[in-house]
């Protein structure tokens, strides 16, 4: 599975893994990922039932959608069995782990499932002050933001510009930016405010994240317009690249659009935002 930027990961939906109508529904939603969640949404007593009911779903197409695993901690009792279950399956990307404080936690996860990329779930200080060591962990693909633990763990009020959330925030982007990881937003809880959501997804864009972690289909078109290249995007894009291009050609280091200057730093951003478009396109 590619690590960035290439596939889009605009809308990233949970999934319970108990939810046989959910598992099913998912196979049509215009998700760009789908996490199976194996964790927070299915209830102790139905863990087992869970993973058994998840292998047997996850052999069926899921299209282009990336399908990732959240599997339970280690320190569990289902971690190293949901972990060894889908080690090898065929019909999974990758595994989330979920409350990754270290590399360390990393480390235990790719020794039971070495064949799998590793995405690690931010939610707790401790995570967000290791962030840079375990972005550079080998095995690991992508992060996602626990902003509601997270939040917990801070002791933190709940703002609609999630100022107490920033330094974590940052913190992580940094570290997913230096290692060519994927990172996506945390979830907006609220999923029925669609402005909210709205607002939280522009500024999550504007930061710099991929995507957007998401707990309701509904919530799915917003966040891949969110994170999707606009129509004047693309078009500025294609302008910056082809005035560079011609200035190139007259010997010179850089052009001028819109009254603005366009150095070779645009141009490599202008070709991402290019890329991004296609592949969104192609998932369409």
């Amino acid at each position: 599975m590619p690590t960035a930027p290439h596939r889009p990961f605009r809308s990233v939906l949970y999934i319970p893994a108990s939810n046989a109508r959910a598992l099913e529904k998912a196979k049509s939603l215009p998700a760009d990922a789908i996490i199976f969640d194996l964790e927070d949404a299915v209830a102790p007593a139905e863990k087992d039932a869970a993973r058994t009911a998840l292998m047997q779903a996850l052999q069926a197409d899921y299209g282009a959608r990336a399908r990732i695993v959240r599997v339970n901690g280690l320190n569990t009792d289902w971690g190293q069995a949901d972990m060894a279950a889908f080690a090898r399956h065929a019909g999974v990307d990758a595994l989330l782990l979920p409350k990754v404080n270290t590399a360390h936690d990393l480390d235990a996860a790719h020794a039971i499932a070495p064949a799998k990329p590793l995405w690690a779930m931010l939610e707790t200080p401790l995570g967000m002050l290791n962030a840079a060591h375990i972005a550079a962990h080998p095995a690991l693909a992508g992060m996602v933001m626990g902003t509601n633990d997270l939040a917990k763990e801070l002791g933190a009020r709940h703002s609609t510009d999630r100022l107490a959330l920033h330094t974590g925030l940052g913190l992580c982007l940094l570290a997913a930016r230096a290692h060519g990881r994927v990172i996506v937003d945390g979830v907006f809880n609220a999923f029925r405010d669609d402005a909210g959501l709205a607002a939280e997804c522009a500024q999550g864009r504007d930061m710099g994240f991929d995507g957007k972690t998401l707990i309701h289909p509904a919530q799915l078109p917003i966040a891949n317009a969110a994170f999707a290249p606009s129509a004047a995007e693309i078009d500025l894009a294609r302008r910056q690249i082809a005035a560079f291009d011609a200035a190139l050609g007259a010997g010179q280091a850089v052009a001028v659009v819109d009254g603005k200057i366009v150095e070779n730093l645009h141009i490599v951003t202008a070709k991402a935002l290019l890329i991004k478009a296609e592949a969104i396109a192609a998932m369409e």
